[in-house]
């Protein structure tokens, strides 16, 4: 048992664990705090997304590295989240979400000084500490499940999610303003974005830091500790056959691994695609602006479906998503902005979905004494899957196609239908076994 839970609490944990209405009020009042550090970090995060790719080709005059600063940064992202993991698992949420956040302003502050002195060395580094900021808006998803029921759960992480679409779309429709900034102060204009994303982060930092109290994990961890001693030391979750929970944080993993990697891949090269074929920044910045739109706007209702429908169905539904984005990405005309912007939107819808049923099934398969450092380990996977995705992007397009990249991403996507379709066959047998044992 954890020591931090094992001895005499302090009171205010006492009066919380004794007051189920106590714990409701702060399971809202820790979705509104996570709300408004997502709408900052969603800001942060769409400069990258939108110029990292463009900066890149401007600094290193070629292509073929423009998959480069998304596969930093997503590199940086994997290290940060098992950081990020294991400071929340022991600290709390607070330090450890507020401590991504704040790493991440530092690193958008140094790629703003590798622009200006066009110190590419700087710049690789700063995109990988820029990463702890894309990997602490995935985890503060989490903050909101700690203290939800099993039927709150996708819910709660579709309410995060869909907080991070009003910067994360305002962020790509202020390249331009951004950058006519940054000429104004002496600053490249591609590197305009980051200054957006060194407040943005730095802010959601210290909003988490400030307000995020009562920290929501710690209480939950107390609740559990105490359901097990007055349940003579044995929950529910603890008594799940442990190849239960091992499948469904394995498959809830391998959902958001595929949906990460298809998604970087493609989103990396459309804008450099776009920008080939006569699109103006205004236009790349409305496509991603709408794709991340995608990505988070449907949260509300991806997540109800997740908690009524199922994990199962909605994994699928992914998968099937994908393949129709990159079917479409790939037979677009290139000039036409109708074809890539809806292959974007579907893109974006499709990672959504994956996303929250992968992070639904996730918390269901862990216990409140396990839960943050598993979460941080398979975040890892998600962001390496994000950045094999990222740096192989620019590599495949300039020796082959957008085309084959899209081709190749839409069909990867459809080996989410056979681990998922695989995992609920094994879940339903098992089920069926122990129900004829116990009969």
């Amino acid at each position: 048992m954890s020591s931090l839970i094992q001895h005499n609490q302090p009171a205010w944990i006492e009066d919380y664990i004794d007051s189920p209405e106590k714990q409701r009020r702060l399971y809202k009042r820790t979705l509104i705090i996570v709300v408004l550090s997502q709408i900052f970090g969603g800001a942060g995060l769409a400069a990258g997304i939108a110029v990292g790719a463009l900066l890149a080709q401007e600094m290193l005059g070629t292509d073929s590295f423009a998959g480069v600063p998304i596969a930093l940064f997503t590199l940086g992202s994997a290290g940060a989240a098992l950081v990020v993991g294991q400071l929340s698992q022991r600290f709390g949420r607070r330090i450890g979400l507020a401590a991504g956040f704040l790493a991440g302003g530092f690193g958008a502050v140094g790629i703003i000084v590798a622009a200006v002195i066009d110190h590419v060395p700087l710049l690789f580094l700063s995109l990988v500490i820029y990463g702890a900021g894309t990997a602490t808006n995935l985890q503060a998803r989490y903050a909101g499940t700690d203290l939800a029921n099993a039927k709150q759960r996708a819910t709660a992480v579709s309410i995060a999610l869909v907080a991070t679409t009003f910067g994360a779309v305002a962020g790509p429709n202020l390249i331009e303003v951004m950058g006519e900034f940054a000429l104004s102060i002496g600053v490249p204009a591609l590197a305009g974005p980051f200054i957006l994303a060194a407040a943005s982060f730095i802010l959601a930092g210290l909003v988490l830091l400030a307000l995020l109290r009562p920290d929501p994990y710690i209480l939950a961890k107390a609740i559990a500790e105490r359901q097990q001693i007055d349940e003579g030391n044995l929950t529910n979750a603890e008594s799940e056959p442990m190849v239960n929970r091992n499948r469904g944080i394995m498959v809830g993993a391998v959902i958001m691994v595929l949906t990460q990697m298809v998604m970087i891949a493609i989103m990396t090269m459309t804008p450099v695609h776009m920008g080939h074929h006569g699109h103006s920044m205004n236009q790349v910045g409305l496509v991603i602006s709408l794709h991340i739109g995608a990505m988070f706007l449907p949260s509300l209702l991806t997540g109800y479906l997740v908690d009524k429908v199922g994990r199962t169905a909605m994994a699928i539904a992914s998968g099937a998503t994908l393949l129709a984005s990159g079917i479409l990405a790939a037979v677009a005309p290139p000039e036409s902005m109708l074809g890539l912007t809806i292959a974007l939107i579907l893109l974006g819808l499709g990672w959504n979905f994956g996303l929250i049923s992968g992070t639904a099934l996730i918390v269901d398969a862990t216990t409140p004494f396990n839960r943050a450092k598993i979460q941080g380990s398979v975040d890892v996977s998600v962001a390496l899957s994000g950045a094999a995705g990222g740096a192989m992007s620019g590599i495949v397009v300039a020796h082959t196609s957008f085309m084959f990249l899209s081709y190749a991403g839409g069909f990867l996507a459809l080996l989410l239908i056979p681990v998922v379709v695989w995992a609920n066959r094994s879940a339903k047998e098992e089920t069926k076994d122990a129900n004829r044992m116990n009969a």
